[in-house]
């Protein structure tokens, strides 16, 4: 299991959002909730990010299937 800082977000699985937006998506349950490390530190579980990537492409390939 790896935790991905916000920088990791954004620089190895290139999700654009800004993270303002991010916690947005989360209040409605449309991005992975983080894990709290710490006061002050979040992550989210890689595995989840992939996940909601791919059911982004999978989306997009129905639509124009």
């Amino acid at each position: 299991m790896r935790l991905l800082s916000f920088n990791e977000l954004k620089a190895t699985k290139g999700v654009p959002y800004a993270k303002q937006h991010i916690y947005r998506l989360m209040a409605t349950g449309e991005f992975p909730r983080s894990v709290q490390l710490s006061a002050n530190r979040v992550a989210w579980l890689e595995s989840e990010i992939d996940s909601w990537i791919n059911e982004r492409v999978d989306a997009r390939d129905r639509v124009a299937a």
